[in-house]
């Protein structure tokens, strides 16, 4: 086992809330328009999951060149400017949007400058939503499908073979301003990445538009399946999460084809 038992449970049950809390803020945004007049990209269904996995390719080389040459102070604005986008729109399903711009300014300001274990992992359940919020409108279930697969094989390329993956997260970590589940812990740290959250939970959001309430089904198998990489998992060792994550959902997408 990769952690110990508190630790495993701690985490699967965190990426739960976010998978749920995601879903409902998700569901909340689908069919009406994103708050602060926020306008999503126009892009074709079909040919949406190109434009999205370049977007990612995109980023992640920009973060690498930021902790290649270690532009803390770049990062942190970057980080800053996340953070508040995605946190007032989420929270903005829940409370008035002048209310949840000014929470979600100074929530981000504190996990820059004051950060601690519980700020960060409060604050990570209500990113992801915001995300799906945006995406899911723009892909249908091929689409999804198709990134799911694509991203898979770039995250064991980029953690089994050029392993810059595990610099990027080793940046973020050393910057006290990870994306991702953050759990620190004698002398070792328990993480789980942004990525592995958000894209089960971009998956369920675009499968509740066609199935609506069994969508909620999908965040068991992916939880279950992150679950089963955690047990098998040696300690000291990166994997690759995703290609895992995805087999759970396409099970539990086949499972909900069944009913």
């Amino acid at each position: 086992m990769k952690h110990n038992f508190k630790i495993t449970l701690i985490l699967i049950i965190l990426f739960l809330a976010a998978q749920f809390l995601g879903l409902v803020i998700a569901k909340h945004y689908l069919g009406n328009d994103l708050p602060y007049q926020i306008e999503r990209p126009e892009v074709n269904e079909t040919s949406s999951a190109i434009d999205i996995i370049l977007t990612i390719i995109l980023a992640s080389i920009f973060v690498f060149i930021m902790a290649k040459f270690k532009t803390y102070r770049l990062w942190k604005f970057w980080f800053f400017l996340s953070l508040m986008l995605t946190l007032s729109i989420s929270l903005s399903a829940f409370i008035p949007e002048m209310i949840a711009l000014a929470l979600a300014i100074v929530l981000a300001l504190l996990r820059v400058f004051r950060n601690n274990v519980y700020l960060h992992n409060i604050t990570e359940l209500f990113i992801y939503g915001a995300l799906a919020a945006i995406f899911a409108p723009m892909l249908n279930i091929l689409s999804m499908i198709i990134i799911l697969i694509l991203i898979s094989a770039y995250d064991m390329v980029a953690v089994w073979k050029t392993k810059h993956m595990i610099k990027l997260a080793e940046f973020q970590t050393k910057t006290k301003m990870f994306a991702g589940l953050f759990i620190p812990y004698k002398k070792d740290n328990a993480i789980l990445g942004g990525g592995d959250i958000g894209f089960p939970l971009l998956f369920a959001a675009v499968l509740f538009k066609y199935y609506s309430y069994q969508a909620f089904l999908i965040p068991i198998f992916s939880g279950l399946a992150l679950t089963l990489l955690f047990i098998f998992a040696k300690k000291k060792k990166f994997y690759p999460a995703m290609p895992f994550l995805t087999a759970g959902c396409l099970i539990g997408y086949l499972f909900i084809t069944l009913l």
